[in-house]
């Protein structure tokens, strides 16, 4: 036995199809919403980005300042050992200028923590060997960024 079935009516049709443009309009917000969200995060990592650079590049002048100072200064090995070594006293008092100037620019930076401290070392060839650590205000709990640079200073 065969049913013939009547196409809807027109009306019926547009009955059935009630709340289709609300549910489109709903799915075009959240795709938005989304896109949005993605665009937000990525201009918070650029950000992060940009100033992770800066840092980078701030701890590679001051290297290249306290370099420029060994130059400058009388280059036998036993002076540069003497002046620009680590130490933490007034022994020292090229590398006590330099780390105070570190401490000022980077952030994090402090005389009394080995993981944050400037490291210079002169050996007995006048290779001069300087890491550079800071720990940006978002990175707490995290390890420092380093920053290392080797130059020779020969008299």
């Amino acid at each position: 036995m065969r049913l013939n079935r009547t196409p809807p009516s027109p009306r019926r049709r547009r009955h059935a199809q009630r709340g289709i443009m609300l549910l489109e309009a709903l799915i075009a917000i959240l795709i938005f919403t989304v896109g949005i969200l993605g665009l937000v995060g990525l201009q918070a990592s650029a950000v992060k980005q940009s100033t992770d650079a800066s840092y980078r590049a701030e701890a590679a002048q001051l290297a290249d300042q306290l370099i420029g100072k060994m130059w400058a200064d009388n280059r036998a090995v036993t002076n540069l050992q003497t002046r620009y070594n680590t130490c933490t006293s007034s022994a020292c008092p090229g590398y006590i200028e330099w780390m105070a100037t570190v401490a000022n620019t980077l952030p994090g930076v402090t005389i009394t923590s080995s993981t944050t401290r400037p490291d210079v070392s002169v050996n007995g060839q006048g290779i001069v060997t300087i890491s550079i650590f800071w720990r940006a205000p978002q990175d707490e709990g995290s390890a420092p960024h380093r920053y290392d640079v080797e130059a020779q200073i020969s008299e």
